[in-house]
Formats: structure tokens, sequence, C-alpha cells
């Protein structure tokens, strides 16, 4: 089923204009939403406003717009004086520059639209998206719609363009302000963690084997009360064991990768599971070198342990 546009406009860059379909690449109605209810007779509760000084009931055609200029102080300001100030929808996403893809930082994207061709715009849409493919480049744009104006993104997806709505730079907070303590790391840490995560890599990222449990489990009961069913309550699960020592969270995780489960189960698991045929030999392979490769480590670990430990000095008879 085509998606059906939300709006038109045109890309402009230098002497070249390209009329274009803006379309919503996400939906919002995978969200549940709820209302507030009146706990007693189950009825809809209507929202107001009440003036804190006089405690009165304000309508809609009474409110204006104040901005908190210090503590409780206020400058207001009328709907005429903010819609001059609005910026004027021009529908035009003006480019101002060319940047590589790998340089922009995903802490910026905020809402994403696809951009397809509109009428007599096909050749130049095709042009703009190959090149930038071509190029490892993105086009940063503005683009004035709804009385505001944006900082935009133009980036190339498999011959079509994406326009990813950016987050000015004001509104990013600096990483700086995270404290993050100096530590020492270890080269078997680092082995071992680099091992874990090869061990759990896949090539490609697969969006769809993974969806929201919780919105899952929402809808269900949602659906279980419309049908009028008895609700009970799921035992709340037990919490997983905390490992302190990086070392031994490491090796535990990669002998739980290796055996297939957790390590006190995997030779249990292992007399359960059928005979591997010949294409499981990779997987198979795989494992061993891991299981290995803990194996080592810890022994090298024990060996490290023992070198340092105290030697007890001969009792005198």
């Amino acid at each position: 089923m085509a998606l059906r546009s939300i709006a038109t406009g045109t890309v402009s860059f230098g002497m070249v204009s390209i009329p274009v379909k803006l379309y919503s690449a996400t939906q919002a109605s995978a969200a549940i939403s709820f209302n507030l209810l009146h706990k007693k007779d189950g009825s809809r509760l209507k929202q107001q406003y009440t003036c804190q000084t006089c405690n009165e009931k304000v309508e809609r055609d009474d409110m204006v717009k104040g901005y908190e200029f210090a503590k409780d102080q206020y400058v207001m300001l009328s709907p005429e004086e903010l819609s001059a100030l609005e910026e004027k929808s021009t529908q035009t996403i003006e480019i101002s520059e060319f940047i590589p893809i790998d340089k922009i930082d995903p802490i910026y994207f905020e809402k994403p639209y696809f951009l397809g061709p509109d009428k007599g715009g096909d050749k130049a849409y095709t042009l703009l998206a190959t090149t930038l493919e071509n190029t490892g480049k993105a086009a940063l744009a503005r683009y004035a719609a709804r009385g505001k104006q944006y900082l935009v993104l133009l980036r190339p997806k498999q011959g079509r363009l994406v326009m990813q709505q950016l987050m000015y730079a004001d509104e990013v907070r600096s990483w700086e302000e995270v404290d993050v303590p100096k530590v020492e790391v270890k080269e078997a840490e680092l082995k071992l963690a680099a091992q874990l995560v090869e061990a759990t890599s896949n090539p490609a990222f697969e969006p769809e084997k993974y969806q929201d449990d919780v919105r899952t489990r929402v809808k269900e009961l949602i659906d279980k009360k419309v049908a009028g069913q008895e609700i009970t309550s799921a035992p709340a699960e037990q919490g997983k064991a905390q490992i302190i020592d990086i070392m031994e969270a490491l090796k535990a995780s990669l002998a739980k990768r290796a055996g297939g489960g957790d390590a006190g189960t995997a030779a249990a698991s292992e007399e359960r599971r059928p005979a591997k045929r010949k294409d499981d030999a990779a997987p198979a392979a795989a494992a061993a070198v891991a299981t290995a490769a803990v194996a080592v480590a810890a022994a090298g670990a024990a060996g490290a342990a023992a070198a340092r430990a105290p030697k007890k000095k001969a009792s005198k008879k």
C-alpha cells in the first residue's frame, strides 16, 4: 500500500529546484494512549484551568502566553505579537552545505520523513540521491513549516532521500557534563570483552527481530479486559545474581554463549542436544574456540593470582 504524502515542498540548491512530496517515516499509532477517567463512575474527565491567585476557572479566551524571566515574574505576549515573529512557510528546503555522513553524530537526529519526487522532479531527484550516495555525503538544509524554522538533513537511502529533522546545537547537552572517572583497563579484560562482542555480533541491523514487550503485554491485558476474562497477576521475575568482578563476568558471559545457556547447566544441556550436522561444524568450532579462550583466560588469571600471593614461611620445629 502506497504512502500518502502529508505536504509538498521544493528542494533548492544553487539554481536547481526539485519539487518533492513529504511522507511520514514513522507512525505514532504504535503507542497505546489512555484517557483519564473518574474512578467512581468511569466517566471521562475534562481538563480545566484555575487561576492560582483568585481561584477562578479560566476559559481559553481569557488565556495569554507568558515567559517567566525571573521567579514568579512573567512578561505577557499577545497572539498578534507571536504571529508576527513566526517564520513564513515557504515549503522550501534550502540546502546550505554538503557534509560527510559519517561526521554527523546521531545524537542530533530527531524526526525522520521520506522525500519522494513530485511532478517534473523525477530526474533531478534521482540525480541528487545518487550523487549523495556516491560521494558519501548528506545535505544540510533549512526548512520552514507551521511557523517554525527547522534544521534538516537530506541523506540518501537505496536511491531515495530521507529528510531527517535535527536538533539545534543548544538543544543537545554536552557529554562533558557526565562524570566518567578514569580507570585502568587491563589487556586481558579487553581481549575477553572483544571475544564476547564477536560472539554476539550480527553483520546486519535487523529491527524486525525485536518488539516492544511492554506494549504487547499491555495490549494483551486490554484485550482480556474487553473480552471480560479474569485477570491474574504473573509472578515477579527473580533478579539475576550480581557479579562484581569484571573478569568473572566476562568469563561467565563467554561460557554461557559457548554452552548455549548458563555455565552451570551447559553440561546438562549438551547431553540433551541432538547430533550435530555437517553444516553445524562452523558454529560448533566457534563455540569450542570461545570455551578454550575462557579456560585459557581462567588459567592465566589463576596463575597470576598464585604468583601474587605471599609465600608462607616454613615453621620451625
